[in-house]
């Protein structure tokens, strides 16, 4: 596991630089995301559970290797108390030459404070068919 890592203040910063480690195809800067943690857990589309740092760095090391894509993520819907975060979102998906697919990608992100800052806990993303319908969402904080 990477020693030193960026600390983020806060869900949607550790968010965004998921999003674009993904889009950059950055293993290892995904990598530093999650927190240190063996019960983190990731979901791809097909389904598969993932437990572990090691079995989510092979899963994503795999998924680098095929061809590319781009992950767009919008939407966003999300649940927030001092200590944790739950993002759920759409996900649209276009090919490397910027063809869209006709799916989408319906995920939940969940996030925890730690003393290292926000790190990404659970990852579980399920593919939808056709085009995602636009939605008005709204942002709740929980006290």
């Amino acid at each position: 596991m990477p020693k030193a890592r960026k600390q983020f203040g806060s869900a949607d910063d550790i968010e965004h630089a998921f999003y674009d480690a993904i889009g950059r195809a950055d293993l290892d800067a995904l990598m530093a995301l999650w927190a240190d943690d063996e019960e983190i857990v990731c979901i791809h589309p097909d389904g598969t559970r993932l437990i572990g740092f090691s079995a989510i760095r092979a899963s994503w090391a795999e998924i680098f290797a095929g061809s590319g894509f781009h992950i767009h993520p919008v939407q966003l819907h999300a649940s927030q108390n001092m200590m944790s975060a739950v993002h759920n979102l759409i996900e649209e998906v276009s090919t490397a030459e910027g063809t869209k697919r006709d799916v989408h990608i319906i995920a939940t992100n969940v996030y925890v404070k730690t003393p290292q800052g926000w790190r990404i806990v659970v990852h579980h993303a399920s593919a939808a068919p056709g085009k995602h319908e636009p939605q008005k969402v709204s942002t709740t904080v929980l006290h």
